[in-house]
C-alpha cells in the first residue's frame, strides 16, 4: 500500500522557516518524481514544488528563491525547506506522487505564518 506521512508543519512567525519532511512508503521511491502542493484556507490546491526521480527541481514561479526541495533516496524521504515564510504561504502541504498510474496524497500537515 502506497503511503505518504507528511510531518514538520507548525506555527511560525513572518520571516521564519520550516522544514517539511514526507516519509513514503509501498512503493520504489527513488524511481518516482516527487511533488509539494498546498491548499490555502478557501483556496484550491496549488502546485509548490517538484523534483524528479534524478534530482531536477522545479518550483512554482512566486516561491523561487524561499523554498527548496530536495529528497533523500535512502531514507524514502521528501524535503521542503521554507524559508522567509509570509502569511500568505499559510496552507495545509501535502506530498505527492503518480504511483502504479493514480494519483497519492498524503494526510497534509498544517502550516500557519502569524505574528
Amino acid at each position: 500500500e502506497v503511503q505518504l506521512v507528511e510531518s514538520g508543519g507548525g506555527l511560525v512567525q513572518p520571516g521564519g522557516s520550516l522544514r517539511l519532511s514526507c516519509a513514503a512508503s509501498g512503493f520504489a521511491f527513488r524511481y518516482y518524481t516527487m511533488n509539494w502542493v498546498r491548499q490555502a484556507p478557501g483556496k484550491g490546491l496549488e502546485w509548490v514544488s517538484s523534483i524528479s526521480s534524478s534530482g531536477t527541481q522545479t518550483y512554482a514561479d512566486s516561491l523561487k528563491g524561499r523554498f527548496t526541495i530536495s529528497r533523500d533516496n535512502t531514507k524514502n524521504t521528501l524535503y521542503l525547506q521554507m524559508n522567509s515564510l509570509k502569511p500568505e504561504d499559510t496552507a495545509v502541504y501535502y506530498c505527492g506522487a503518480e504511483v502504479f498510474g493514480k494519483s497519492k496524497r498524503g494526510q497534509g500537515t498544517q502550516v500557519t505564518v502569524s505574528s
